[in-house]
C-alpha cells in the first residue's frame, strides 16, 4: 500500500476520531463487498462509543441477513440531521448511493474508500485503491491503523466481503496478500465453512426456478465467446423472485468454456435495463460499461441501458463484439 493511500488513512482516522456522529451508507444493489465492508466498519466505530448510523439505500439481500450487525441497517429520516462524518465504501460515484447521496452532501466531512478503477474520487478524503481485490481488504488495513480488535463478528463480515467480491477467491485480483488477510480473519475464530453455506448453499426453490427459466434465454455469439441472458419482470412475477435472486447468473454464464464474455440484461422497466458483464481473460469490461455511463472492475463491471430488453441486448453485444479478438 502506497504512502499517500496511508497518508489518507491517517487524515480519515484524525476526522473519526474528533467526530461524533458518523455516517455509513450502503449502494444500491448492495453486494457482499459493500454490505460486509459497511458492517465491519460500523461495528468497529461502535467500539469507539461513536454515534454509528448504518444507512440502507436498498433492501439488503436476503444472502446476508445472516451477517453480525445486520439489524444496524435504517433508513435515513430528517430527525437524524447532518453527519459530522460520512464514510462511503465501495461506492464509485456519487450516484451510487441513490437517495442517500443528498445526505452526504450535507455532511461536514466524506470519507470515500473504495477499490474501482472508475473511482471518480468524490470524497474530502479519498481512500481508493484499485489493486486492491474488495474493499474489505482497505477496511481491514484501515482497522488496523486504528487499533481496533478485530473481533469474530468483524472478522466474517470482512471475510464475506473479500470472499465474494473475488468469487470465492478465483479473480485475477487475488494476491498473496489477499490470502494473508483471510487467514488473519480465519485466525479470530470465524467459520469458513458455516460462511460459505450461507452465501451459496441457502438457494430457495424460487430462485432455482428463476435460474432454470433464465437459461432458456440464453444466446451466444462469436462462435460461443460471449453469453447472454434476460430476466424480465414478468420471469420475476412467475417465480415469486426478485432481481435479488439473479445474484450469481452471469458468473455461471462465464464458466461456460469457450465464453470469455457473460451478460445478464435485467428488466427494471419496460425501457430500462440493468447490463452486468463478466469477462474471463482479456476483454476489460468496465470501459464497454463506461460507454453507457456505467463502470466497475476489469473483470466484473455493470452499466444501465433504457431501451426495451431486446434492444439493450443487440446494443451491448454489439460493443462487446468491438472489445473481442
Amino acid at each position: 500500500m502506497n504512502d499517500l493511500i496511508l497518508k489518507s488513512m491517517d487524515e480519515a482516522i484524525e476526522y473519526i476520531k474528533k467526530s461524533d456522529k458518523i455516517f455509513i451508507a450502503s449502494h444500491v444493489n448492495p453486494d457482499g463487498d459493500n454490505v460486509g465492508s459497511s458492517l465491519a466498519m460500523a461495528l468497529a466505530l461502535k467500539k469507539l462509543n461513536k454515534k454509528v448510523i448504518l444507512l440502507k439505500t436498498d433492501s439488503i439481500p436476503e444472502d446476508y441477513m445472516f451477517l453480525p450487525g445486520v439489524d444496524l441497517y435504517q433508513d435515513y429520516s430528517d430527525d437524524l440531521g447532518p453527519a459530522d462524518v460520512f464514510i462511503a465504501l465501495d461506492s464509485s460515484d456519487l450516484d451510487r448511493l441513490g437517495q442517500n447521496k443528498e445526505v452526504l452532501l450535507k455532511a461536514h466531512r466524506v470519507i470515500n474508500i473504495d477499490h474501482h478503477i472508475t473511482s471518480t474520487n468524490f470524497g474530502h478524503i479519498n481512500i481508493v485503491d484499485d489493486k486492491s481485490a474488495a474493499t474489505g481488504e482497505l477496511i481491514f488495513y484501515f482497522l488496523k491503523r486504528m487499533d481496533i480488535d478485530i473481533d469474530k463478528d468483524i472478522a466474517t463480515n470482512l471475510y464475506t466481503a473479500i470472499n465474494t467480491d473475488t468469487g470465492k477467491f478465483s479473480y485475477e485480483s487475488v494476491t498473496s496478500k489477499t490470502h494473508r488477510i483471510t487467514a488473519e480473519l480465519i485466525d479470530v475464530g470465524i467459520s469458513v465453512k458455516d460462511i460459505n453455506i450461507q452465501l451459496y448453499e441457502k438457494y430457495s426453490i424460487e430462485r432455482t426456478s428463476l435460474f432454470i427459466k433464465s437459461l432458456g434465454t440464453l444466446n451466444t455469439y462469436a462462435n460461443d465467446r460471449i453469453s447472454s441472458v434476460k430476466v424480465s419482470q414478468r420471469m420475476l412475477r412467475e417465480t415469486n423472485t426478485s432481481f435479488d435472486d439473479t445474484e450469481g447468473i452471469v458468473s455461471f454464464l462465464r464458466s461456460i468454456g469457450p465464453v470469455e464474455v457473460s451478460c445478464l440484461l435485467k428488466e427494471i422497466k419496460p425501457d430500462e435495463i440493468k447490463v452486468s458483464l463478466r469477462s474471463k481473460e482479456y476483454v476489460d469490461v468496465s470501459s464497454i460499461c463506461k460507454v453507457f455511463g456505467g463502470g466497475g472492475h476489469i473483470r466484473a463491471a455493470g452499466c444501465t441501458i433504457y431501451e426495451d430488453l431486446d434492444t439493450a441486448e443487440s446494443i451491448i453485444i454489439k460493443e462487446i463484439m468491438k472489445n473481442l479478438r
